[in-house]
């Protein structure tokens, strides 16, 4: 894993600000380039995560002065279909997460017979090439969740709960295998992250029925909100932040979360191909370009808190 580096002077390119829109599918910059790119996830409606990665995009897309087009679904089949709808619509490129690549592979491979350029974000480290798409930008997972897991090993760690909070997940099996990877003794728990109250509940009764759970890992923020809501003796840590984490980290509710940079991740995405089509530039070189782990705590919240209130980190 330790082969995948972040590729040398790809951060000269990031420049922060965010700008946000409603609505699917839609026109978000003047088209002056001629490029049209579409940009479609796995988006829960709600959830603050994919308001960095959308702002990150649209704040690209307006640098590169390209017309972008955002869409989302966290049904894996309909994610496919807007897949290959941009396909249909003739778009100039595509970036899309790969958190199902099973589902998504016969419209991702559709574009690239097309010949469509597509890269990948936030999910699929590991199966992009296979799919075709020439650039990743994210997070390796299994690293992420081995830091987790051996700094929460460190501090005496033996019965960890990890909750997966979406179903065929790779990205969230890979954290919750690393962890284990670490901690042994760790313990997945499946939840319907679509349902805040029943992830609550579920929690409750877990962590009352089992006293022997000693820290409870979410793989999202708003998991996290959930998990303090849930109460119970258990230490809290997190992977991605969101404003109203950052301030639990500040206030000491908790310990810390690890960040995988959603803003670069979509910022990058919609550059990477804009160079591609500008100039056939290849950013990483064959390699994934990874925009974390990178771990916020009590040592560094000051700085990072400014950020997350900006929805930029």
């Amino acid at each position: 894993m330790t082969r995948r580096v972040l590729a040398a002077g790809v951060a000269a390119i990031l420049l922060l600000g965010a700008c946000s829109s409603g609505g699917r599918e839609e026109p978000e910059t003047d088209a002056a380039t001629g490029y049209t790119i579409a940009f479609i996830t796995h988006e829960t409606p709600g959830d603050t995560f994919w308001d960095k990665v959308r702002s990150g995009a649209q704040q690209a897309a307006a640098d590169q002065k390209v017309d972008l087009k955002y869409s989302n679904d966290p049904d894996a089949g309909r994610q496919a279909v807007l897949i290959q709808q941009a396909v249909d619509s003739k778009v100039q490129g595509i970036a899309t997460t790969l958190v199902t690549p099973d589902a998504l592979a016969g419209s991702v491979k559709a574009a690239t017979a097309a010949g469509i350029p597509v890269v990948g974000l936030n999910a699929g480290i590991d199966q992009y090439k296979e799919l075709g798409a020439l650039m990743y930008f994210g997070s390796d997972e299994t690293v992420a969740g081995t830091s987790l897991g051996e700094r929460i090993a460190a501090a005496g760690a033996k019965h960890p709960l990890c909750v997966i909070h979406q179903t065929g997940s790779v990205a969230l099996e890979a954290r919750c295998a690393g962890v284990k990877s670490a901690v042994p003794g760790t313990e997945n728990l499946q939840v319907n992250g679509a349902d805040d109250a029943a992830v609550t509940s579920t929690l409750q009764a877990k962590l009352a029925q089992d006293k022997t759970i000693d820290y409870v890992v979410t793989l999202g923020a708003p998991i996290a909100l959930d998990a303090i809501k849930a109460g119970g003796t258990a230490k809290l840590v997190t992977f991605d932040l969101n404003q109203e984490t950052a301030q639990l980290i500040k206030d000491g509710k908790i310990e810390f979360a690890i960040d995988q940079q959603p803003y670069v991740q979509g910022y990058l995405a919609v550059t990477s191909l804009y160079l591609y089509l500008k100039n056939g530039n290849d950013i990483g070189g064959g390699r994934p370009v990874l925009t974390g782990p990178s771990f916020v705590d009590k040592s560094n919240i000051d700085t990072i808190l400014p950020y997350t209130q900006k929805n930029t980190r």
